[in-house]
């Protein structure tokens, strides 16, 4: 069964409506939530990016049952990895075994603010690959000194650690980042259902995706709010990845149309236009997804319509193919 999974969006809520969002969707019955850890949001618009690790200690003490994870912490630049390292533990600790640090190679748009500027994404892979050896080596235990081609740590030691270590997840887009996911023992994080990169990734790992969506009763008022808020998705990752700040993301996006938008996220009150939404990430073999719903405002109302009526609907939908699939196996045994 897949499960699901609801979006802590440090970009377009505050530290305290996030943690209060956090407690409303594990009353609404999601399986685990994520949070973004960024230093701007992407747009003007969203208005928002406190400090997501704060505000995961915080979310930690107000749930009991979802796992939590970051979507995605870039250990690279703006963060040294054996302070992440530390602070994946902590939270690790606070949340009572629940939490997965999910990592990535980091856009500019929050890595640029220390000023020592944005390296090619090969670059970029080989920094992660170092910081996530630091990263493991912390949580074994005892004093970790390291002298790589990016990174010093000097006799570094994690006092507080857990009985059960984090869970590990890297974002990939491509082979060199599933190889060095891979090396890693770590989870698959993609927001795109590519069923290539699932192929390529241990059966036994969690393959966890993300999708944005915009209810409202009103298809009109979601499909303004997601182009005014979300019309920076379409850029993908590659552009994402490279854009410095938040005037060049409007300008990038600045020809992007609402029916653009529309035509890529699913807007409006139906479920079943944002049930069959998700389905791609189902198909292509994803365990998890966790979606996002557009706007900061808009989510306790949502969270009420998705414990009513949204998250049933996706899981009696799985439900149906998981009986379907495991039919089809068995007649397929048979004729064999």
């Amino acid at each position: 069964m897949v499960a699901f999974g609801y979006t802590l969006m440090t970009e377009q809520a505050g530290p305290r409506e996030l943690v209060d969002h956090a407690a409303r969707a594990e009353r609404a019955g999601f399986d685990f939530e994520v949070m973004s850890d960024h230093y701007f949001p992407w747009l003007d618009e969203q208005g928002h990016a406190p400090y997501a690790w704060s505000v995961l200690g915080a979310v930690s003490q107000v749930t009991e049952r979802v796992e939590l994870m970051t979507y995605v912490t870039c250990p690279i630049i703006r963060y040294h990895p054996a302070v992440v390292a530390q602070k994946a533990a902590t939270v690790q600790l606070l949340s009572d075994g629940r939490f997965t640090l999910g990592v990535g190679a980091g856009e500019s748009l929050n890595e640029h603010v220390v000023g020592r500027g944005w390296p090619p994404v090969n670059v970029r892979h080989e920094m992660l690959d170092e910081a996530l050896q630091i990263i493991t080596r912390l949580w074994d235990g005892g004093y970790v000194s390291h002298r790589g081609a990016h990174y010093t740590v000097d006799s570094a030691k994690i006092w507080d650690l857990p009985e059960q270590r984090p869970g590990l997840g890297v974002a990939v887009s491509g082979p060199q980042s599933v190889a060095l996911a891979t090396r890693h023992g770590a989870h698959l994080i993609s927001t795109e259902p590519v069923a290539a990169l699932v192929d390529g990734f241990p059966a036994d790992a969690r393959k966890i995706g993300q999708l944005p969506i915009c209810w409202d009763p009103d298809r009109d008022a979601a499909i303004e709010r997601a182009h005014r808020q979300f019309r920076w998705f379409a850029g993908g990752w590659k552009v994402n990845s490279e854009l410095p700040g938040t005037a060049a993301f409007a300008g990038a996006t600045r020809f992007i149309r609402p029916e653009d938008v529309a035509d890529n996220i699913s807007c409006g009150p139906g479920t079943a236009v944002h049930v069959e939404a998700v389905q791609p990430f189902v198909d292509a073999g994803y365990t998890h997804v966790a979606l996002v719903q557009i706007g900061g405002d808009t989510q306790p109302e949502f969270l009420e319509w998705a414990q009513g009526d949204l998250l049933p609907a996706l899981r009696d939908e799985n439900r149906a193919r998981g009986m379907i699939e495991h039919r089809e196996r068995g007649q397929a045994a048979q004729s064999l």
